[in-house]
């Protein structure tokens, strides 16, 4: 009895019961279940404040606070104690992303305040997501402004820490739901300045002026206009404007919005997507000419123009490039072409020896070589391909750089002799419309029959030495040819 009474064994037994409640507590997850009981009590006694931060506004342009705060609760050690976290594989491949499940609640502390994050996420057909701030109303006016203002401290220290990742958006068929029209996928494009095929000078003034645009916000201000800039790229398919694009996306750091016109409904649904569309983004609508000529599109050529330098172009394209392509620009209206609409006019011929040595060095890695010669006396012949199906070439020979540049030698040679029998067939064709006609007198036309055979052979023979030309470059290499696609 006497040691029941001793005060330090009275003490030492209620320390083992509380250590092993805690380890049962612990070990059954009862500890959690307890935590959330006394804070719905504790919530019991205080008055909150909720504000809500959802990832589009009404005018359903991206709200960048709710990417900040997203970047922000991701930092957070307290992501890990959320009853629901899903996981997610980063830019990285050994990188984890954890990312709250709908209806989770997640805890933060500042300045001596408790304050939770509150992930929601509609059911319905929109299925709009949006974070919900929940702060007791006591501790609002003291810590609301410099909470605020730690989340876009933490956000910009992670930006700065990481390379941002750029974005390619691309827009899809408006619905009844609003969904947003923008949809994206990581843009992971290799291309830059430094791989295409293009002369140095005029990479270096198109650098120029892209760095130009960068620090010339204030001046384009003072000026009173929009800061903005706007690029058309011209020339056969093939050519590498694509491949520039994703160039001066890479050296600019901006997102790229792909605008597919057949997906635009008309001229307002075209303004809506332009209002969607962030800073900092390269705005891209590829063939303009093929959709201005077929009017294969609702959009309007007064729509098209509005796109380009309206009254909403004027107020939502702040720090953006706007790029447009074509093949040509002899079926262009000039009303298009007018400086102010387009600013940077970039043509993008056939390959020629100097594009050629380029992609030489960037697809063999030779910058020098003893056909060269050979290569350069036929280029001077008029012959040229794009440099797309030179590219071709070099990547189902890359092996063999020797194989590669026989393989481009054959195919100018092919291409030339092509041209020549073409202007042949012109000669034919002239003559054929001036002197054809049947025995009974009835006029056969340009297409006589001795000069339908001559095009028909004509045509054989180029089909034969393609074959065989494209047949001895991959008869070496199991890889396929993978077109430069730009």
């Amino acid at each position: 009895m006497n040691i029941l009474c001793n005060p330090f064994f009275l003490l030492f037994v209620i320390g083992g019961l509380l250590f092993l409640l805690r380890v049962l507590l612990i070990s059954t997850g009862l500890i959690y279940t307890t935590k959330k009981w006394w804070k719905s009590i504790e919530d019991r006694f205080h008055v909150y404040q909720l504000y809500k931060v959802p990832e589009f506004n009404e005018s359903m342009q991206e709200n960048q606070l709710y990417s900040k705060v997203s970047v922000y609760l991701n930092s957070l050690a307290s992501m890990e104690d959320s009853d629901f976290t899903n996981l997610f594989t980063g830019k990285k491949s050994d990188e984890i992303i954890l990312l709250l499940n709908s209806g989770q609640v997640i805890d933060d502390d500042f300045l001596g305040a408790s304050v939770s994050w509150i992930n929601e996420v509609k059911t319905d057909a929109s299925r709009s997501r949006a974070f919900v701030l929940k702060i007791r109303k006591a501790d609002k006016r003291r810590i609301l402004q410099p909470y605020l203002q730690h989340i876009h401290t933490v956000f910009y220290e992670f930006e700065q820490k990481k390379q941002r990742e750029l974005k390619l958006y691309m827009n899809t068929d408006r619905d009844q739901n609003q969904n947003p029209r923008w949809r994206f996928v990581p843009f992971n494009h290799p291309s830059t300045f430094e791989t295409i095929a293009m002369p140095s000078d005029l990479k270096n003034k198109l650098k120029s002026d892209l760095e130009s645009f960068l620090k010339a916000k204030q001046y384009y201000h003072r000026l009173g206009r929009v800061w903005k800039r706007s690029y058309l790229l011209y020339g056969s398919s093939g050519t590498g404007k694509s491949s520039f694009i994703a160039a001066m996306a890479n050296f600019l750091g901006y997102d790229v919005y792909d605008i597919d016109l057949s997906r635009v409904l008309d001229d307002s649904d075209l303004k809506l997507l332009l209002l969607q569309t962030i800073r900092k983004s390269v705005i891209v609508v590829e063939n303009l000419d093929r959709f201005l000529l077929d009017k294969s599109t609702a959009v309007s050529f007064s729509g098209v123009l509005n796109f380009m330098d309206g009254i909403l172009n004027s107020c939502c394209a702040d720090e953006r490039i706007m790029v447009f392509t074509v093949n040509s620009k002899d079926h262009i209206d000039p009303a298009i072409l007018r400086p102010g609409r387009i600013d940077v006019h970039i043509h993008f011929p056939l390959c020629d020896f100097s594009a050629f040595k380029t992609l030489s060095n960037s697809y063999l890695g030779v910058k020098d070589h003893k056909l060269f010669p050979q290569v350069e006396e036929i280029f001077q012949t008029g012959a040229s391909l794009s440099p797309a199906e030179i590219s071709e070439l070099m990547i189902a020979n890359r092996n063999s750089p020797s194989r590669a540049l026989k393989s481009v030698i054959t195919a100018l040679q092919t291409e030339g002799e092509l041209r020549g029998s073409l202007n042949v067939g012109r000669r034919l064709l002239d003559t054929g419309s001036r002197n054809s006609t049947d025995d009974s007198g009835e006029q056969l036309g340009i297409f006589s029959k001795e000069n339908f055979n001559a095009i028909k052979y004509i045509t054989k023979l180029y089909k034969l030495l393609r074959v065989r030309s494209k047949g001895k470059a991959q008869s070496h290499d199991s890889t396929p040819g993978q077109k430069d696609g730009l």
